[in-house]
């Protein structure tokens, strides 16, 4: 959790004058808003791995909220925020300039939201989502017919 202090005499708080009061971000809001922010970003398919994936596109579905949360890691301090986030990128897109997109759109989602410096975005690519792996997996148990399992309709 971080502490949000004035910088050079700006109040962290709305309104006029001086220092009013304290605001305090805590870590889950860092990591919620980076992970939005990373799955908005085109040519990623999910974010995080095992469990979590699995809990933010459910918590996604059934509740309207986003468990990007959970699959980011984040350290905030008094100024300053550094994030650790695993990903799964869709086949074809270049892995280079999609890191580069997701550290652009985090570190503007953050800095912008909290008022945090993002000292630094590390990104984990996991996997590779191949678009007919999910077509495969489905046809394959949804028992067919025939005894071979032909791939070609």
């Amino acid at each position: 959790m971080t502490d949000i202090e004035p910088l050079s005499g700006t109040p962290a708080a709305s309104g006029g004058g001086g220092v009013r009061g304290r605001t305090t971000i805590a870590d889950g809001v860092v990591a919620t808003i980076a992970g939005i922010a990373i799955r908005e970003t085109d040519g990623v398919h999910s974010v995080g791995r095992g469990a979590s994936k699995a809990l933010g596109a459910m918590t996604g579905r059934v509740s309207g909220s986003s468990g990007a949360g959970r699959a980011v890691k984040v350290e905030v301090g008094e100024k300053q925020a550094a994030i650790d986030v695993d990903v799964e990128v869709e086949y074809g897109v270049p892995i280079h300039e999609l890191a580069d997109r997701i550290r652009t759109q985090v570190v503007d989602a953050v800095e912008t939201m909290t008022g945090l410096d993002v000292v630094e975005v590390n990104i984990n690519v996991f996997d590779v989502h191949v678009p007919d792996d999910d077509d495969e997996e489905e046809n394959g148990s949804g028992g067919g017919s025939g005894g071979g399992g032909s791939r070609v309709r």
